[in-house]
């Protein structure tokens, strides 16, 4: 992937200069920075979903190995 530079950088601020104008800009930055914060939030609930669920499944893992064996 490559990176982008400051050249590229100035030319979409440019663009989206000219295609939204100064009045919608900062509304689009703040609808962006939130689009941002939602999905990084609802990646992290789905980390720590995935997580507790590994951990709770390893610290069981043993206790259904012991009543497996001893139905046997």
């Amino acid at each position: 992937m490559p990176n982008i530079g400051a050249t590229e950088l100035i030319l979409v601020l440019a663009v989206a200069l000219i295609i939204f104008g100064p009045g919608k800009l900062p509304d689009l930055g703040k609808a962006a920075g939130k689009t941002i914060r939602e999905f990084r939030r609802s990646s992290m609930e789905i980390m720590d979903d995935v997580e507790s669920v590994a951990s709770k499944e390893k610290s069981e893992g043993p206790q259904i190995t012991e009543a497996a064996k001893a139905n046997s």
